[in-house]
């Protein structure tokens, strides 16, 4: 479990977003409280969230970006193929960072231990600290309310930020309209 972020994502019928808290935390003090934790990628057509530190998702998000590029926008032989060279780097293979990519067909959590996780519903995906009471927020608000997608990540990310110490209310979210192809 990686402290001081909480990135959600939700790939709906119309629209993908992601969204995050801005706080970044070291011990038990906050570093910063307005921190971006989420991108848009290969030309804004992939969302993508980031849990661990600061230049490891630099490093990350340049090295996803190379297999979006090579791979021509395909999200699925990118993760694949990012995840293989991230599993057998063996510096980077041991950082604690987790990620979460997606665009309107498909949703992905990647590690560095080689996993590529599509959620079992699909749509909904949490990483960080704050990742249980964000990712619960939005099943039962997806269940039981009438919120848009990007309502519901806000809505999910305040939860969780009411909820967990190492998650805040500055919550930016990023959104994909329509088709991404």
């Amino acid at each position: 479990m990686f402290d001081a972020t909480t990135i959600l994502a939700y790939k709906g019928k119309g629209k993908a977003v992601i969204g995050g808290d801005g706080q970044v935390t070291f011990g038990n003090s906050v570093l910063k409280a307005n921190a971006t934790k989420i991108r848009t990628l290969h030309n804004g057509k992939i969302l993508a969230g980031f849990a661990g530190s600061t230049a490891d998702a630099f490093n990350l998000f340049d090295m996803f970006e190379e297999f979006l590029e090579d791979k021509k926008g395909d999200i699925l032989k990118s993760v694949i193929e990012f995840s293989k060279a991230w599993r057998k780097d063996k510096v980077l293979r041991r950082l604690e960072a987790m990620m979460i990519v997606l665009n309107n067909d498909h949703i992905f959590i990647l590690t560095g231990n080689g996993d590529v996780v599509e959620p079992e519903d699909g749509e909904i995906a949490s990483i960080g600290s704050g990742s249980n009471y964000a990712l619960s927020a939005a099943r039962a608000l997806k269940k039981h309310s009438n919120l848009d997608e990007e309502e519901l990540i806000r809505e999910s990310l305040s939860i969780a930020a009411d909820l967990c110490i190492y998650t805040n209310h500055n919550i930016k979210v990023l959104t994909l309209q329509g088709d991404t192809q």
